[in-house]
């Protein structure tokens, strides 16, 4: 049996990855427009190829659509609507990256300070004080995963963990405990970086220090609310608040037929990724961080100073708590994606925040392996980039119109373990 590492999101993201952007890409224009039937298409193509349950709002300045396809129950058909609670995953650390620069706006915190300056006692020795505060929002602190600490049995080729551990609590210090643990990827503040969930719950631990409250109240406070949202929150609970959609888990088809994981205590991902949000809120976000609502300029160009990271066996231009795509004669698009067990979401933006897509989908990991270990192709996957495309792009570019032809490589960056 050889132990691969291999990507949790179950999404598209050969954006991600960079394959459909040459150099230079970023300064081509955007097709305007919404077509709205066109999308509604799009959503039922995907739900048709096998996806139990998606929904999306998409945006083009003041233009707004949303739309729906496939159940949120496989047992009683009930079906899925645009305005769910949706578990949003590492989207997380766009908002605990914001908190972060809010508190170097107010002197509090300095980007290219050690942590130990802050949290002596958390990262012992030399390690702690050549890691910075950038490192940890950037991935460059190299700083293994805990995920496989956390989930002990995924290093087994067994789920049962996911089960186990369905309504455990386990305190942030004993993830970065596990983190820290774990090989780390390389040499601190050498890139390319390599992604790592760790990294973000140090950070929330930083940012209760400064601040002297729960991570999860600053940010409520001062970048959920000051965002204008209304139904994101980090739960306090098992459940999802609100109306919602369950959360099916195939695990690469280890588990058949998928379970529901939509009960489940977050405690796990924390501030790297426990937050519950709409598509709605996602791009109301998005559009407030880009247009300065959030942070100010010299801070969101903080964010969006980019290093190589690896995550999944692919790449990706990562900042701080965001990375960007380039799509040929489209543009460049900031966000970030996040997946948690059955649940996945991207969220897009252009540069001004004009233009945006976010969607989620309620079954991951859907995707199969040949005997060799390697991803087989997915009809979802070939379904999923047209929607992306066209809500992107807009309905008179050539890659809305050949996107079925477009090569694609699925590399999510919630990274699991899975023995073969």
């Amino acid at each position: 049996m050889v132990k691969r590492l291999f990507a949790g999101a179950g999404l598209s993201m050969v954006l991600v990855a960079g394959t459909l952007a040459p150099a230079g890409a970023a300064s081509a224009e955007r097709g305007p427009g919404l077509d709205r039937r066109a999308l509604q298409d799009s959503l039922d193509a995907i739900h048709e190829a096998g996806m139990y349950g998606i929904y999306a709002e998409v945006r083009d300045g003041r233009r707004e659509w949303d739309g729906a396809a496939g159940v949120a129950d496989v047992e009683t058909r009930r079906p899925v609507h645009a305005q769910m609670r949706h578990r949003v995953g590492s989207i997380t650390k766009t908002f605990v990256s914001v908190a972060i620069l809010q508190q170097v706006e107010r002197g509090t915190i300095e980007l290219d300070a050690p942590v130990a300056r802050y949290l002596p006692e958390l990262i012992p020795g030399e390690r702690g004080r050549q890691i910075t505060v950038r490192m940890l929002l950037n991935h460059t602190s190299h700083i293994g995963d805990y995920i496989g600490g956390a989930f002990p049995s995924l290093l087994e080729g067994s789920t049962a963990s996911l089960d186990d551990q369905r309504f455990r609590t386990i305190k942030p210090e004993k993830l970065v405990e596990l983190g820290l643990a774990a090989t780390p990827t390389g040499t601190p503040g050498i890139a390319p970086g390599s992604y790592s969930n760790t990294n973000y719950i140090v950070a929330g631990l930083l940012l209760e220090k400064v601040t002297g409250i729960k991570a999860e109240t600053y940010v409520t406070r001062n970048v959920i609310r000051k965002a204008g949202l209304h139904h994101t929150s980090f739960p306090s609970t098992p459940h999802i608040p609100g109306p919602h959609s369950k959360a099916y888990e195939s695990w690469l088809g280890f588990i058949d037929p998928p379970r529901d994981y939509s009960v489940y205590n977050m405690s796990w991902a924390s501030t790297a990724g426990a937050v519950v949000s709409t598509m709605d809120d996602l791009n109301r976000f998005y559009r407030a961080l880009l247009t300065g609502k959030l942070i100010g300029a010299e801070q969101l160009a903080q964010m969006q100073t980019t290093v190589p990271v690896a995550v999944g066996g692919g790449a990706m231009n990562y900042g701080l708590g965001l990375y960007y795509v380039d799509i040929p004669s489209c543009g460049r698009f900031w966000g970030h994606d996040g997946a948690v067990f059955g649940m996945a979401t991207q969220s897009l933006s252009s540069p001004d925040g004009s233009r945006q897509l976010s969607f989620g989908f309620n079954l991951t990991k859907y995707q199969r392996l040949d005997e060799n270990g390697n991803f087989e192709p997915s009809p979802i996957d070939d379904a999923l980039v047209p929607h992306l495309l066209l809500a992107l792009c807009g309905p008179d570019t050539a890659e809305a119109k050949t996107a079925r032809s477009l090569p694609f490589t699925p590399v999510p960056t919630d990274k699991v373990l899975v023995k073969r």
